[in-house]
């Protein structure tokens, strides 16, 4: 008869003993809920001991998840054993004592951080000014970072401040909101009058600041260095990149007031500017001037004395054949000079001693020769009685 087929004693049949159950759905007890847990877990296991095995597999994943750590390219991982530093580990896959024995705190070395923060203090004429300023930074050594100070980013913040404090404190309102270049340089002093030729202007001669001005880089960067030798003191770890001032400007209060100063100083900026074009304009030409004056007066100079000298030997000669020969020299310095006389005058005028007087007519004369000035003179000779 198979176990399935109607009939008393079904419940013998049942492998699964649902029909051992008593009549009135009575829910089975706590006894036989246990012990077929125990059995489920039993083949779980392999045996009585299975709930031991999945514990020691459990706690033996738990112990290769905790003992592994993945370090990215941007941190530093550094490595606590029983909360004190043992190493530091660079970027990469690490194995580690399992927790709670080593712990691993990672920390962003690369990554750019910045503060920004704004102070109103006085300058070193008493003046009231505003300053904004942007410190950027990263973390140099995780160690320190960690455990040198309480709060570094809140450390650095101060340190900035008092930085910025001591610079700018340092230096007058005019220096902090002006760069160097600001004042006019003073125009060339005039040649002196005994001077034979005025010296050369230089073009465009940039102008130099007053002593002790400091531009707004130097500003920084001094600060900068006030900051960054403030927080190595302090053994931080943090390294500082860059300090720049957002905004320097006076109160409100007093802003208008700075407004006209800063108006005059433009003012006063473009006259001068103004001032030193129209000189270096004017004083070129001055000096081409005052050179070809000069050039021409020292030709004129070679010409008159190369004249007076040429003069000087012409009336020496004159005088060795004087010497040698009074009477022809005379004669021929006499007719040259008439022959010059008459080469421009339009009328001939008969010097014989006659009675006759040639006219010719005007701008002849000067176009006659010399030889027919004598042999008209000739002919009027001939025609006297």
């Amino acid at each position: 008869m198979a176990w399935n087929e109607p009939g008393k004693n079904d419940g013998q049949r049942d492998p699964w003993g649902k029909n051992n159950r008593p009549s009135g759905n009575t829910p089975p007890g706590l006894d036989q809920l246990l012990k077929r847990l125990r059995q489920r877990f039993g083949k779980l296991g392999g045996g009585p001991g299975g709930v031991f095995t999945i514990v020691a597999a459990v706690l033996l994943a738990w112990l290769l998840v905790s003992s592994a750590t993945v370090i990215n390219t941007s941190q530093t991982g550094v490595v606590l054993r029983f909360g004190k530093y043992s190493r530091t580990l660079a970027p990469g896959f690490h194995f580690k004592l399992p927790a709670p024995i080593e712990t691993v705190d990672k920390v962003e070395t690369t990554r750019i951080r910045a503060q920004v923060g704004q102070v109103r203090m006085l300058t070193s004429d008493e003046n009231i000014i505003s300053v904004a300023y942007n410190v950027q930074y990263q973390v140099s050594d995780p160690r320190q970072y960690l455990f040198s100070t309480n709060d570094p980013d809140d450390t650095l913040a101060q340190a900035a401040e008092a930085a910025v404090r001591s610079v700018v404190g340092a230096h007058s309102m005019d220096e902090i909101l002006t760069s160097p270049g600001d004042d006019p340089a003073s125009l060339p002093a005039p040649a002196s009058s005994g001077s034979a030729a005025p010296a050369p202007v230089a073009a465009a001669a940039p102008a130099q600041a007053p002593a002790g001005t400091d531009d707004r880089v130097t500003l920084q960067q001094q600060a900068l260095d006030a900051l960054q030798h403030t927080l190595d003191s302090y053994h931080t770890g943090l390294q500082v990149t860059d300090v720049s001032f957002q905004n320097v400007a006076p109160p409100d209060e007093v802003k208008a007031a700075f407004d006209d100063v800063n108006a005059a100083r433009e003012d006063k900026q473009s006259a001068v500017n103004k001032a030193h074009a129209y000189a270096n304009q004017v004083i070129p030409q001055a000096t081409g001037e005052a050179s070809r004056i000069i050039a021409q007066a020292e030709g004129d100079k070679a010409e008159r004395i190369a004249r007076a000298t040429g003069d000087a030997e012409r009336f020496n000669l004159l005088l060795k054949e004087y010497k040698a020969a009074p009477a022809v020299t005379r004669q021929r310095l006499w007719l040259e000079t008439m022959e010059d006389v008459m080469a421009r005058n339009p009328k001939v005028v008969d010097g014989s001693g006659g009675r006759n007087i040639i006219n010719l007519p005007a701008g002849l004369g000067s176009k006659l020769s010399p030889a027919a000035t004598v042999s008209a003179d000739a002919a009027s000779q001939e025609k006297q009685p």
